[in-house]
């Protein structure tokens, strides 16, 4: 499984790529580039949602060609109106973080494996960080909460970060309580 985690790591990070090389580089989208290492203030919310749109239209057809087809993983394209929630939760902060530190998962895909392939996992990520040119991993582990979390942004700041989640097959169910309790507060409405 390590290999094909690697494998998964490596396709996501070239779809992530081709999709941003055609979205916001394509002569047919005369798109105005937004340098997304600024804060909200200077990423107008439609600009946001039309990437998250048009990526949730063409995602799998990204996917259909990825070599990842005996690759166990799921994925999605964040909600508007999650995306909208993330927007007013950080929008309130008082300290103002660049958009693509926090709006960094609009395209999500999460791999499940056990606590000795984790902590193989955990030796590679770094080198697969520079093999990669990945933005950045941590392990997270908070209100219940474990996991890795690998990004990918193709080193341009002008490219929506993607995120993959590896958890530990004993953590599931614990992360799903978590998510539903703290990630999904725009269905209470």
């Amino acid at each position: 499984m390590i290999e094909k985690t690697k494998r998964l790591i490596s396709e996501i990070n070239l779809i992530h790529a081709k999709f941003s090389e055609k979205y916001f580089n394509s002569h047919e989208n005369e798109l105005e580039k937004i340098n997304l290492s600024q804060t909200i203030n200077h990423v107008p919310v439609k600009y946001i949602l039309d990437y998250r749109l048009n990526l949730h239209e063409s995602i799998n057809d990204y996917l259909m060609k990825a070599d990842v087809k005996d690759v166990y993983f799921l994925y999605r394209v964040k909600t508007a109106e999650s995306i909208e929630e993330k927007i007013k939760r950080y929008g309130e902060h008082q300290e103002k973080y660049p958009v693509n530190n926090w709006l960094n998962d609009i395209f999500g895909c999460r791999v499940i494996l056990n606590r000795w392939q984790i902590k193989e996992i955990l030796t590679l990520l770094d080198d697969w960080k520079v093999e990669y040119g990945l933005k950045n991993w941590y392990q997270r582990d908070k209100d219940g909460y474990k996991g890795i979390h690998v990004y990918f942004k193709n080193q341009s700041n002008f490219y929506f970060p993607w995120e993959l989640q590896i958890w530990d097959e004993n953590d599931v169910d614990s992360n799903i309580e978590v998510h539903e309790k703290y990630k999904r507060k725009f269905l209470e409405r």
